[in-house]
């Protein structure tokens, strides 16, 4: 995409690896030569009065206070911690001490242009210290930049702030949408589960607050009067870790629960005998796998794909009398918020929440009969799948424009295309 922009009318080898060819009237310079890192200051948390001021840490703005150490505009480079990563302000700010700074007082080139340049080093993959990752400035020092005229460096940092502005808000825009695709997701699984897919239907009170108003002929009941049994998975007594096996019979713990799906690990998988040992926590198809700590309502269904694994130690396993209720229907009903806020105010557990059987157990649903549980499930598949295309659409349009940005940054910094003219 940056072959809309021309490039320079003739170039050299910079004899630099990671800039390559650059325009003939241009040079090269070592970092050391171009700006001086300065070390920031120290800054307690107690000591930072809240004001117009940002203070920047490794990461990024860590408070506010009332005095700056910088001019406008900075960049703040992580030393410790987060070290290489770059922070731009183009208001003075208060560089504390895990970080360098490079305002106009060290630096010979135009700030805002070295503020797209550096990044290209990629600083942040390189430590001299493995116990606490940290930047050496003499490491920084050694790195070659362009050396290109006071105007136009002016006149690059000029495009790009207004190119990556533009993709950048094209992005924020995508982000939205995503946002609103998945509230849309939400909103329909919620309205179907709890009033059905007939618009005209004739409501009642359930008699319970996050189901509100159900269809008339449907039926309110608890999780342990659709089950066959519920059960946890072995305990740690059971099935110890060192157990595992690279290959086996998989194990489902609550890790291996994610957006509906299990996603199993490779690594926990359990030998031939102790999968035999630990029969009673086979898995069947029509399963609804719960995670019993963490994130409550985190849930799946058991397909054909998993039958015959093992419910793991932090699992919980729902076993559904088919005749009654719809495995797929269930399995959307209980992963909506409505029961994870329920289930929220139930569950125990003194350092974090936990779920039991008996808590599972008075989940109340509010079911039809299972072949309009059925209808609803398919409806809900497919629709919920529909949306996911599209979210998925939309998200690999952002990672191009973040890609795109990041390749029209090295290119205008590099040379590759000239700017100067639609600057």
């Amino acid at each position: 995409m940056t072959s809309r922009f021309r490039p320079y009318p003739s170039y050299k080898d910079s004899g630099v690896e990671w800039l390559g060819k650059i325009p003939v009237k241009w040079e090269v310079k070592r970092l050391k030569h171009v700006a001086r890192l300065a070390y920031g200051d120290s800054l307690p948390d107690a000591a930072r009065e809240g004001s117009e001021v940002p203070v920047f840490g490794s990461n990024g703005e860590v408070g506010r206070h009332t005095v700056a150490n910088t001019l406008a505009p900075a960049l703040v480079i992580g030393r410790k911690g987060s070290y290489g990563k770059i922070n731009y302000s183009d208001v003075p700010c208060f560089a504390i001490d895990t970080t360098y700074f490079v305002d106009r007082r060290t630096s010979s080139v135009d700030v805002r242009w070295l503020s797209y340049a550096l990044p290209l080093l990629r600083l942040d993959e390189f430590s001299e210290d493995s116990a606490v990752p940290g930047l050496s400035r003499d490491f920084v020092y050694s790195h070659w930049l362009p050396a290109v005229d006071a105007a136009e460096q002016r006149a690059i940092a000029a495009f790009l702030d207004r190119e990556t502005q533009r993709i950048d808000a094209l992005v924020e825009k995508k982000e939205r949408l995503v946002e609103l695709l998945r509230e849309q997701r939400t909103a329909l699984i919620s309205h179907a589960v709890t009033k059905g897919l007939e618009p005209n239907v004739r409501l009642k009170d359930s008699g319970v607050e996050w189901l509100g108003r159900i269809p008339e002929h449907w039926e309110v009941l608890r999780v342990r009067d659709i089950a066959h049994s519920l059960q946890t998975g072995p305990f740690g007594s059971q099935l110890h870790s060192d157990e595992y096996t690279p290959e086996g019979t998989p194990v489902v713990n609550p890790a291996n629960i994610q957006r509906g799906r299990i996603c199993p690990d490779s690594a926990c998988a359990v030998d031939v005998e102790t999968a035999r040992r630990l029969a009673r926590h086979e898995l069947q198809q029509g399963d609804v796998l719960f995670a019993r700590r963490g994130e409550l309502g985190r849930c799946a269904l058991v397909t054909k794909a998993e039958e015959g694994w093992l419910c793991g130690t932090g699992s919980l396993r729902v076993r559904l009398n088919q005749r009654r209720a719809d495995p797929q229907f269930c399995a959307i009903l209980l992963s909506t918020k409505g029961v994870a806020d329920w289930l929220s105010l139930e569950s125990v557990g003194a350092t974090m929440d936990n779920l039991n059987t008996g808590i599972l157990g008075r989940i109340p649903l509010a079911l039809p009969q299972p072949e309009e549980q059925r209808s609803i499930a398919a409806f809900l598949t497919r629709e919920a799948q529909r949306i996911d295309v599209m979210v998925e659409k939309v998200r690999r349009s952002v990672e191009l424009l973040k890609e795109y940005r990041t390749a029209l940054i090295s290119a205008a910094v590099t040379g590759k295309i000239d700017v100067r003219d639609v600057a």
